[in-house]
């Protein structure tokens, strides 16, 4: 808790944890409509799959410049960009008109969804090093509360808006404002340990094959929960119009309650532990969730949450700080091989879904989990 109360006593620390909070009330939002827009362009699981693919591909064209970007315009200028840019780009897929429109708007977010996601983790890191604190396990839970607000209050509103890009664009309006005011917290800054870095080399990275897998694996799993738990909901279980969204907003609310210890827990056990006991946990969320029974899937959802909720921070921190590479290179070879599960995993799901159906889908991401752990296995105590 000590990492959350220096969050809310200081700007300082609360506007990063609040650009973590942004990116997934974003994604939290477009999460409840999916359904609505698969309905209006008339496009199957598989089609809608091969379209979540072009975010991916946005991301993954731009994780490798990454680097370069911050380094030219400065950390705290190329998140303020980020953000910004993230928030309005994705009322796109909500004013796509054809299928096409679709896929071209998801490649566009995909692209400033790197941006961002690389960005706000190297700005933890940095201020993780030079205050010398701890609050990166605290800022992916208020990512996992940002999804779990987006998703939440989205679904209650859901009887009462007409039309999905309305409720996105007052969405975007109110987070583009806050960021910009808040904005002057971390404007001015830049990597602190830039000078005594060295070029980045591979041999550097070895240590860090076994946490990739981890990271892709569980990011996958991750990622699967935001593109289809809605669709499972209401496909499988046949929940009512009202539960539909719950199955997102009850993983994030799970999912940030553990990040928000998370840093307690990383310093006591360490993170092979986390690593080993949060992913079968999470395998035993999906054993649940594929019951197929509507109640048991939303415990199962919550179950997912507690079990990956502080895997991530872990990658992230550990990346962050590696010797001889920038932060934010370390960064962004992490980014790139989890954030590829991330975004190619609900891609995969939707292959499985058109091939065989979407309970086989999940028995997948039950398999991600449970596979995770193993590798958790293989990685030294220290």
């Amino acid at each position: 808790m000590k990492a959350l109360r220096l969050v809310f006593s200081n700007m300082r620390y609360f506007t990063p944890v609040f650009l973590f909070a942004t990116l997934n009330i974003v994604f939290g939002t477009w999460a409840i409509y999916i359904p609505q827009i698969t309905a209006k362009l008339q496009i199957s699981e598989g089609m809608l799959g091969f379209a979540v693919f072009f975010m991916a591909l946005g991301t993954l064209a731009t994780i490798p410049f990454v680097p370069r970007i911050i380094k030219f315009l400065e950390l705290g200028k190329t998140t303020l960009l980020a953000i910004c840019g993230f928030c309005i780009v994705f009322i796109g897929p909500f004013l796509a008109p054809t299928y096409t429109s679709l896929c071209a708007a998801l490649f566009v977010v995909g692209v400033f969804s790197g941006l961002l996601d690389v960005s706000i983790n190297t700005l933890v890191t940095e201020l993780e090093k030079k205050d010398k604190i701890h609050f990166m396990s605290v800022s992916h839970g208020f990512f996992s509360l940002g999804g779990m607000l987006g998703a939440g209050i989205g679904t209650v509103l859901l009887p009462y808006i007409a039309m999905p890009w309305y409720h996105m664009a007052g969405v975007i309006v109110l987070l583009v404002l806050a960021n910009i005011v808040l904005s002057k917290n971390y404007l001015h800054l830049r990597n602190v340990h830039e000078e005594e870095e060295t070029k980045f080399k591979l041999k550097n990275l070895r240590p860090l094959v076994g946490l990739a897998v981890i990271g892709f694996l569980v990011m996958a799993a991750e990622g699967a929960i935001v593109d289809w738990s809605a669709l499972y909901l209401e496909k499988v279980t046949l929940a009512t119009a009202t539960l539909v969204g719950m199955g997102y907003t009850i993983f994030n609310g799970t999912m940030a309650f553990g990040r928000f210890f998370g840093d307690t827990v990383s310093s006591k056990y360490g993170s092979r532990s986390i690593m080993i006991a949060g992913s079968f946990v999470a395998t035993l969320g999906f054993a649940l969730v594929l019951y197929g029974e509507t109640t048991l899937a939303l415990i199962g959802f919550g179950f997912v949450g507690i079990g990956l909720s502080i895997v991530v921070p872990e990658l992230f921190r550990y990346s962050g700080n590696l010797k001889g590479i920038r932060a934010a290179e370390g960064i962004s070879f992490i980014a790139g091989t989890g954030f590829t599960g991330l975004l190619l995993g609900p891609v995969f799901l939707g292959f499985l879904a058109e091939t065989f159906n979407l309970k086989g889908s999940f028995i997948a991401l039950m398999i991600f989990t449970f596979l995770a752990g193993c590798v958790a296995f293989t990685l030294k105590r220290k």
